[in-house]
């Protein structure tokens, strides 16, 4: 495990000092109006958000929202007047990055003000794959660089990705989390390096590539003693075992893109057959309905959810781990009577007396709307990010606080 000897908000005495503070608050977008359809991460970041106006920092907030050529690719306008409401403080949207007025804006803050700056990825320099020093070089760094005295990283869900906004200022200035990123990953890094066993991966979802990484890590560094397989994840696994799951269903992996990971996932069946569980019978999608059938008896129909028995099977496991970690739904759990997978293996996991974990995205939202968030040891905020890090990968976004931290000696 990655030493994570980072600088934290308790660190720094923030008074009179500009801030560069990086945050997550990418939301859904109406199609229609362009109006914003949740405000989670604006709540999560408030508290971050007003430490530091509180503690009299000058906050400049920068952030994303999409990314070109996506419908919701949006400026934060409606961010900013979202964060003026939760916090209960203006808070200033700037309309550009680093122009002249927006230097000015800065040069001029008082304590405890607060701005947004223009969404980072209309800048063409943050998206394009740069090594550390070429993003500490890039013209929006060496610019609003001058105007600060601290880079404040919260944004933990975009921490797994290389990009300038979160890399750059971590060169050139006293970088440290903020309360969002210090939660993640202490509260991650501290299950993992004392996990106690039986420790059981429950893997699924659409997007198969991460959850199938995190399978393979866990195998082969013998952090794993059971992974049960969901959602397109076990089809791609039953594929590789020799099970025939009709044209449709074939289809739909190869047009996902994930042909090759049936390769892999025979290389892994082959080596840890006693540790990948995979469901004995699926829910298909006929006439409208939710229809149960065996894995060796699946029709030329799309499926949609883990079957009754396999859902058992998978809660026993459950029960018995004590550390558990979840990624991806077990299945389109957004339809009517799909649902069930999803909804009892979270339920047994949130009556497990383990440690567990939700690597964000669908999950995490399907555990919040059943209002589970107590009853599971740690939610994150971060799907792609708490899967890489749980997967053993390092987080650019972490290495460079931890690098910061050395360089910057308190």
């Amino acid at each position: 495990m990655m030493d994570y000897d980072f600088n934290t908000m308790d660190d720094f005495d923030f008074e009179g000092k500009t801030v560069l503070l990086r945050v997550d608050v990418n939301s859904p977008v109406d199609p229609i109006d362009g109006e914003l359809l949740d405000d989670t991460r604006m709540r999560l970041h408030s508290s971050t958000i007003s430490e530091l106006s509180d503690r009299d920092a000058r906050v400049v907030i920068i952030a994303h929202q999409s990314r070109p050529g996506k419908s919701d690719f949006t400026t934060l306008k409606q961010h900013a007047r979202s964060l003026s409401n939760i916090i209960g403080k203006d808070v200033t949207y700037v309309d550009s990055i680093f122009s002249r007025e927006a230097q000015n804006i800065i040069s001029n803050m008082v304590n405890g003000e607060i701005v947004l700056l223009e969404n980072v990825r209309f800048y063409s320099e943050e998206m394009p794959k740069l090594t550390p020093e070429e993003q500490a070089n890039t013209y929006m760094v060496k610019t609003l660089t001058p105007l600060a005295d601290y880079f404040v990283n919260d944004a933990f869900a975009t921490a797994h990705r290389s990009q300038t906004s979160l890399i750059g200022f971590s060169k050139v200035l006293p970088s440290l989390a903020g309360r969002v990123m210090e939660l993640e990953l202490k509260t991650l890094y501290g299950i993992l390096d004392n996990a106690q066993q039986p420790r059981v991966y429950v893997l699924g979802g659409i997007k198969a590539d991460d959850s199938i990484n995190v399978m393979a890590n866990a195998l082969r560094t013998n952090r794993a003693d059971f992974i049960l397989t969901t959602g397109l994840v076990a089809n791609i696994f039953l594929v590789a075992s020799g099970v025939d799951l009709k044209e449709y269903n074939y289809d739909f992996i190869v047009q996902r893109g994930y042909e090759d990971y049936i390769d892999f996932a025979k290389e892994l069946l082959k080596d840890y057959s006693d540790k990948i569980i995979l469901p004995v019978d699926l829910a298909i999608l006929e006439n409208d309905k939710r229809v149960e059938y065996s894995v060796d008896e699946i029709p030329n129909l799309p499926i949609y959810d883990i079957g009754s028995k396999t859902i058992e099977i998978y809660k026993e496991k459950i029960l018995e781990a004590k550390t558990l970690f979840a990624n991806g739904p077990a299945g389109v759990f957004e339809k009517e009577g799909f649902n069930l997978g999803t909804e009892d293996l979270l339920n047994t996991m949130a009556k497990s007396e383990g440690f567990s974990i939700i690597g964000g995205g669908h999950l995490a939202a399907a555990a919040s709307n059943m209002d589970l968030d107590d009853d599971i040891t740690h939610i994150s905020s971060g799907g792609g990010a708490s899967i890489n890090l749980i997967a053993g990968e390092e987080l650019p976004a972490v290495k460079a606080l931890v690098d910061s931290a050395k360089r910057n000696k308190n």
